[in-house]
């Protein structure tokens, strides 16, 4: 290849270095040269570098079907910019415009979403979604929030429900789904590997303690370590964060004073939580619901005291402890979700619930100048009919290796409900 055709290929890599992942499929399709161009690591490094550099808001729109099952719960995804430093003048309204991904429903899978993580479960790793949607079904999925292209995973026995969450490892570029099953129940632990080496089988694993934990959060990954808040016990009140190494499939455990949520500060485990807040999924286990719960102890100007441990060291489990303190009347943190922290360290909230007609909302907290600022999403639409649940992830980037995984795919086969169950999975 002579040195003008070089500087060609370079300057084209560069330009479609800055589209978005479908757009790169799509030119893969040009010619071979240009499949085999960006098939390359050299492009996959660069638009991996690019795509870093503009991290992004993830937004998953829930519109659930019939609870008898008569209809499939219908997913959007969404995505916009994530301001790093948008802090002209606290409490000015900025305007994000939302960029529409793709619409889920796979055909004959219940995928509605549920307040109670007895119910439900959700997670995000390194550019995919993992659901779990209906405990009745018991058929977990991953989704590539840009196409739509997923997996269903194999029937996972249950009692009632298993809690279940979903990791990555940096080190062998592996997907782990892991599932505990619920503490008062029969049936094993078990865990799934997903990638194109993996066999997408459940494996039995040994969680350490003999007592069963009760789940008080979905999952969370951090340079290959998935974490989650529990009780030791259920209904204990003795609350422990649970470190699941995805790697090795070892657990330990971080000792921790009360009911929190976890967040990623700045590639560290940080707890954060309001000085009044109360375990929500201790109400939902007395039957009371959630959303139901929330509307009824709004409280427009209450005082918002957040608290914020940063863990230093964990060895030593040495935390760094913050305290802040403000007051908005426009800040409804009962309708707010804490969505995690920008690589600035930017604490976000998202609005749960996505009404049509009516504004949506985040808000960019920046603790080291006690400034919010907050963002209306526009760009969701008028498709949707009636108030949607939403969850929101932070830096949510685009990565070409993801589009590429072979056990994703855009249409399966109809599924076939097994007629039993192996008796060693119900021991």
């Amino acid at each position: 290849m002579n040195s003008s055709s070089s500087i060609t290929t370079d300057l084209i890599m560069e330009i479609l270095s800055r589209l978005p992942s479908k757009s790169v499929a799509r030119f893969r399709c040009v010619s071979k040269r240009w499949a085999s161009m960006f098939a390359s690591p050299y492009f996959n490094e660069l638009f991996q570098t690019r795509s870093s550099a503009k991290p992004r808001l993830l937004f998953a729109i829930a519109e659930n079907g019939d609870y008898r099952g008569e209809s499939n719960g219908v997913w959007s995804f969404f995505s916009t910019p994530q301001l790093e430093n948008p802090y002209e003048k606290s409490l000015s309204t900025l305007v994000a415009a939302a960029e529409f991904h793709v619409k889920f429903s796979p055909d004959g899978l219940l995928i509605n979403y549920y307040g109670d993580i007895k119910y439900f479960s959700i997670g995000y790793a390194s550019g995919l979604i993992y659901i779990y949607g209906c405990r009745y079904q018991a058929r977990p999925l991953i989704c590539n929030p840009n196409t739509g292209r997923y997996a269903i995973l194999p029937n996972r026995y249950t009692y009632r429900k298993a809690y279940s969450f979903f990791g990555f490892d940096p080190i062998d570029k592996q997907y782990k789904a892991l599932s505990i099953r619920y503490p008062s129940g029969p049936g094993r632990d078990k865990i799934l590997t997903f990638g194109d080496n993996g066999d997408l089988t459940w494996r039995k694993i040994k969680f350490p303690s003999p007592e069963r934990p009760g789940i008080k959060s979905h999952g969370m990954c951090i340079n290959g370590v998935l974490y989650f808040l529990a009780e030791r016990a259920e209904i204990s009140f003795d609350y422990v964060i649970v470190c699941f190494d995805v790697r090795s499939e070892t657990f330990t455990f971080i000792d921790v004073e009360r009911f929190c949520r976890l967040i990623n500060y700045k590639g560290k485990l940080a707890v954060i939580y309001w000085e009044d807040d109360v375990d929500i999924y201790e109400i939902c286990y007395y039957g009371k619901d959630l959303d139901e719960y929330l509307e009824e102890n709004l409280d427009a100007d209450a005082t918002n005291e957040l608290r914020v441990w940063v863990l230093e060291d964990v060895e030593k489990q040495k935390w760094s402890k913050y305290a802040y303190t403000w007051t908005d009347d426009t800040f409804f943190r009962r309708h707010l979700s804490i969505a995690g922290a920008t690589a600035s360290g930017e604490i976000v909230f998202s609005m749960r619930k996505y009404t049509p007609k009516q504004p949506f909302y985040v808000f960019y907290f920046n603790p080291e100048k006690n400034t919010l600022q907050r963002v209306e999403i526009q760009g969701f639409g008028e498709a949707f009919k009636k108030t949607c649940s939403v969850c929101t992830f932070v830096n949510h980037v685009e990565d070409l290796d993801v589009n590429d995984l072979k056990q994703l795919k855009s249409v399966h086969p109809p599924l076939v409900q097994p007629e039993y169950y192996e008796s060693s999975d119900s021991e």
